[in-house]
């Protein structure tokens, strides 16, 4: 594994894991977590591709959230990684990641040879954050990450209530969280701050293939189909069994579902 390393458009380093050979696939990881969350799914594409995981600013330990932090500057970051690749990529996003994919493909498509978005939070009819970004960002100021990371995972990713209590009711999820919390928000401010609709992705011909699990939250799964009648060159693919954490549950379902966007994409 090797490491990529280039200044992005205002200055700012952006670093990406680089592996395997082949056909380039980036990847933009999800929210709250790393490029290293890929491992189980990258095991089953490296052999084939050359595989470059970019490492998302707001999310590297120890990272602030820089002033100015939008998607027109994660657009920028993934772009910066891309140029350096060669040749037009296919560009794979995960939840938010895949809405920083989807601004990049916005802003340069020529760059891609196609685009994989895993349950993007577009913001198609309504506001991704809204009121409850709000209310979470004041539990944290107030020293109750608890609070704010139940409000997160409850009122703005919509998970099942279930589910929501058993998290925040591990220590290790809370730490994560605690740790990520205002990277998180601010990346959903930046979803936000997009607005609302999706007229300017109606010209965007990227052969897309639009992933969505089929227990993924029903919010997302309605935003999907959303952008799945704007772009012009889109197909869903849904996930069996699968929910919003595919890559983890199920990392071979996921990169065969990449694998077949990459043999459409390089043929």
């Amino acid at each position: 594994m090797a490491e990529l390393a280039a200044a992005s458009a205002d200055g700012a380093m952006v670093t990406a894991l680089d592996d395997g050979a082949g056909p380039p696939l980036l990847l933009v990881h999800w929210g709250g977590g790393s490029a290293g969350c890929w491992d189980g799914v990258i095991r089953s594409l490296a052999g084939d591709f050359r595989v470059v995981r970019i490492a998302r600013r707001v999310y590297v330990p120890g990272a602030s959230v820089p002033p100015g932090y939008s998607m027109a500057v994660e657009a920028a970051d993934v772009l910066t990684i891309a140029r350096l690749l060669g040749r037009p990529v296919l560009l794979v996003g995960h939840s938010s990641g895949a809405v920083a994919a989807l601004e990049a493909a916005v802003q340069s498509p020529e760059r891609l040879a196609g685009l994989v978005l895993y349950d993007p939070p577009v913001p198609t009819r309504s506001l991704v954050g809204g009121t409850a970004a709000r209310r979470a960002r004041e539990a944290l100021a107030a020293g109750n990450p608890r609070e704010a990371m139940r409000i997160h995972l409850r009122d703005i990713s919509q998970e099942p209530a279930e589910l929501v209590e058993t998290l925040i009711a591990n220590p290790k999820a809370l730490a994560v969280f605690t740790a990520q919390a205002t990277g998180a928000l601010a990346d959903t401010d930046a979803i936000d701050a997009l607005g609302v609709g999706v007229d300017r992705f109606r010209r965007l011909g990227v052969p897309t293939t639009l992933v969505e699990g089929e227990r993924s939250p029903l919010h997302l799964r309605e935003r999907v189909a959303d952008l799945a009648d704007a772009l012009p060159n889109a197909r869903v693919v849904t996930l069996a069994g699968q929910g919003h954490a595919a890559h983890l549950t199920a990392p071979d379902m996921l990169a065969d579902t990449i694998r077949e966007a990459a043999e459409r994409a390089f043929c």
